[in-house]
């Protein structure tokens, strides 16, 4: 039976004034729950960015892009995490087409 899985793409600011060490942690947090829960394809970090506008009164952030594959269910799980976790600005999550 074949694996259903999908492709996706996400992009993830860290807050840029935490220290390396914090930023380090964020960014290895969320590419071990990626990996744990489907197959990285590639993670490239932009690094500190100027946002296009300030949110919370920050007009930087650590940028992370990652590229995986996953089942269906695991983006939304992935899209809470983002949410309550502390130090993460804005997050989006996007199915790729093939």
């Amino acid at each position: 039976m074949p694996k259903i899985t999908g492709k996706y793409e996400t992009i993830f600011i860290v807050n840029a004034t935490l220290t390396e060490e914090a930023i380090n942690a964020v960014v290895e947090k969320f590419t071990n729950l990626i990996a744990e829960n489907g197959e990285i394809i590639k993670v490239d970090p932009w690094g500190k960015r100027r946002m296009a506008y300030a949110i919370d009164d920050m007009n930087e952030g650590y940028y992370v892009f990652v590229e995986f594959e996953s089942k269906p269910e695991f983006p939304a799980e992935l899209d809470r995490i983002f949410g309550i976790t502390e130090g993460v600005i804005r997050s989006i999550i996007v199915a790729k087409e093939d």
